[in-house]
């Protein structure tokens, strides 16, 4: 038996322990490890049943994603030879669930005679959140075990179901009060004292659903699963699983299964999952560096930012104290977050207690000295930097000695903010992204004297408070904007050559993005990038003083959906964009000021000069280490910027379009439009190489 799995006798049961650390993923000898055990339970006269599980802290992952990858040996035992093991034996197998029992795990326990499980353990199929569905007969037995209608939901969004509700479901059979073992050696012992029969959910039926449910559902998932293959796949085979004898409807998963893992999507989102992961590891920051505790903290500013971000640590349970200059700001920034708490009651997603308890923890305040104590004090003013500056040397004068000082600007330079502190080491960036109690992601920003310390203590927290802490260094905009803004001038470029704000954002939509440049510019408010260009403005004198479209509507008043007008209209309480008349005479009336001859311009050059700008700015980061990896780009871009997440992000895209075709298009751009196509010098490399991005 291998190494990864243990074989014991307990009196008549014998018990199969997978110990395969850290999560028991189904990897190359852990299915013959398990057929070994039940091979020696079912010769053993003496041994009446056999239970399952797994060491540690959970029962079995599933398979390991790195063997979708690379293949195993030819020869090994597979997870499908484990299945038919279970259903072969001529004694009853019982799955012991504590932890997770998802995706492969599941399976692996679906195919046993019985399933048992403790309270806390959760179930589920989360294939689809990278890019494939349940292939080991998940999507023909689930339906079999709780209906199609109750099965293909808890398929397609990749939902944990807990005990409670598995139970409910008839994924389990029993909930073990207890301790698991003991539990479920019981358990095994009434069902030979019963002598239940051995279930095989392969026998039953899955029961038609309702005349139209499938189209129906498909519908219900148009909006979220748009751009996505893979849930599609698992409708149809949840379609097999009606229509088709078990071992037919195998073949179709199997068959449906390899269309999902060969599409470039599977290798986006894992790649993406792999990165995710990935992003946390920092080279000169061993993982034992040590951390501070953040037991505490203190928000400046009570507006839609500030409280977003205090509503993050108090949905951990880390008390805020957040500071405003007025009574009147601090009570309108605490009935928005009372607002926000209250619509998710309304929706369900919280409890009233939950929500009174994540109040409890705020305390407003107008004085710098009650947040004096605070762990960490982030600071998320108006984005000026000299306001940020004063704001740093009170800071610095009130907080204790250990507190972390953490500002939230978007585009300002981080060291010099820290500069005015005695203290430039406990300075860090993060930089939120709005609105905050929402956006997953959090670029952490490290300041030329941060310390290490203080960094991955950011990171952890960014973790506990349930972001994607990303670490970026310090230049304008960091990554995630100063990509922004090469993109968005490619889009504004484009409105000045011929295009219209709405053939920019339909194209970029179709493409796969949550909105394009021109919607998310109002959704963000148009006031704010205004105020960025003002600033930079007044710090270069080399920038030409001409207001352009943008600018001039902000100088109308129109700052986007705050005003129900910006570079679309909104009806009131409405965030709908509707194209605008009045701003296509102002663009028309701007080229003809300034005689540019405007021509038709295609989707597909819309995406090609859209997302090449995003590529070469950030090759041009990474060259700068001003990134530490392409993959964190990608997922930079995936959880702050609306990039689908099927595409992985930008920096992939361009590896599965091939750097050599994106560095002559870029090439070309350069050639037409001048030095803001310049190809950046690492691009050209890999492209010549004939490398990717992912092979830095």
């Amino acid at each position: 038996m291998a190494n990864l799995v243990n074989f014991e006798k307990h009196g008549s049961i014998g018990l199969i322990t997978v110990d395969n650390p850290p999560v028991n993923a189904l990897s190359v000898g852990v299915p013959q490890g398990i057929m070994d055990g039940v091979n020696a339970g079912e010769t053993d006269s003496g041994i009446a049943a056999i239970v399952l599980r797994g060491a540690g802290r959970g029962f079995i992952a599933g398979a390991d994603i790195n063997e979708f990858l690379n293949p195993p040996p030819p020869g090994s035992a597979s997870l499908f030879d484990v299945l038919n093991c279970f259903e072969n034996c001529k004694k009853p197998v019982i799955a012991a669930v504590h932890g997770n029992a998802l995706g492969g795990g599941l399976e692996t326990a679906l195919a046993c005679h019985y399933r048992c499980g403790t309270a806390e353990a959760v179930y589920g199929f989360p294939e689809v959140l990278i890019g494939i569905l349940p292939g080991a007969q998940g999507t023909q037995r689930l339906p079999r075990i709780c209906g199609v209608e109750k099965a293909l939901p808890l398929m397609v969004s990749g939902e944990f179901v807990p005990a409670k509700n598995a139970l409910a479901l008839g994924i389990i059979d029993k909930i073990i009060d207890g301790e698991l073992l003991e539990g479920a050696l019981a358990f095994a012992e009434q069902i030979v004292a019963e002598r239940r029969p051995l279930r095989k959910i392969r026998d039953e039926t899955a029961v038609a659903p309702a005349e139209g449910f499938f189209e129906d559902f498909e519908k219900s998932i148009a909006k979220r699963a748009r751009g996505y293959l893979a849930p599609y796949k698992i409708i149809e085979c949840a379609r097999a699983a009606v229509a088709l004898p078990f071992e037919k409807g195998v073949e179709r998963e199997r068959e449906l299964f390899g269309d999902c893992l060969k599409s470039d999507q599977s290798k986006g989102l894992m790649n993406l999952f792999f990165g995710e992961r990935t992003c946390t590891k920092i080279p000169d920051i061993p993982r034992d560096t040590p951390t501070q505790k953040i037991a505490s903290a203190a928000v400046l500013g009570a507006g839609t930012m500030g409280g977003g971000i205090t509503m993050n640590f108090v949905n951990v349970g880390i008390p805020v104290t957040i500071l405003e200059m007025s009574q009147e700001a601090l009570d309108r920034g605490l009935e928005i977050i009372r607002k926000n708490y209250a619509n998710t009651v309304k929706k369900g997603r919280l409890s009233q207690e939950q929500m009174d308890a994540c109040v409890s923890l705020i305390t407003p305040t107008l004085s710098y000295d009650d947040i004096a104590n605070a762990d960490i004090v982030v600071e998320a003013v108006f984005e000026d930097m000299d306001i940020k500056k004063e704001v740093f040397r009170k800071l610095d004068g009130i907080m204790k000695p250990a507190a972390i000082l953490a500002t939230n600007t978007s585009t300002l330079n981080v060291n010099e903010i820290a500069n005015v502190t005695q203290r430039p080491e406990m300075v860090i960036g993060t930089h939120f992204f709005s609105p905050a109690n929402v956006m997953k992601l959090l670029e952490v920003v490290r300041g030329e004297r941060t310390k290490k310390e203080v960094i991955a203590t950011v990171m952890q927290l960014g973790k506990t408070i349930k972001k994607v802490p990303v670490l970026v260094g310090v230049c304008d905009g960091f990554v995630g904007n100063r990509m922004l803004a090469r993109y968005s001038k490619q889009a504004y470029q484009m409105v000045l050559e011929g295009a219209l704000p709405q053939d920019v954002d339909k194209a970029v939509f179709d493409f796969g993005l949550a909105m394009g440049p021109f919607a998310m510019g109002d959704l963000a408010g148009l006031d704010v990038g205004w105020r960025i260009r003002k600033r930079r403005a007044a710090e270069n004198a080399d920038i030409e003083d001409d207001a352009g479209i943008d600018d001039q509507i902000c100088e109308m008043g129109r700052y986007g959906q705050k005003t129900n007008a910006g570079w679309y209209k909104y009806e009131p309480g409405s965030r709908v964009p509707i194209p605008d008349p009045e701003i296509e005479r102002l663009i028309i009336e701007y080229c003809e000021e300034r005689q540019i001859r405007r021509r038709q311009i295609g989707h597909q050059e819309i995406v090609d000069r859209c997302i090449y700008a995003l590529v070469n700015e950030g090759a041009k980061i990474l060259e700068e280490g001003m990134a530490l990896r392409a993959s964190d780009i990608d997922v930079i871009y995936a959880n702050g910027y609306g990039f689908p997440r099927y595409r992985a992000g930008p920096m992939l895209y361009a590896d599965m379009v091939g750097l050599d075709k994106v560095y002559d298009a870029i090439r070309g751009y350069h050639e037409q439009y001048g030095d803001i196509w310049e190809p950046a010098p690492l691009l050209r490399h890999l492209a010549e190489q004939g490398k990717k991005f992912s092979d830095l």
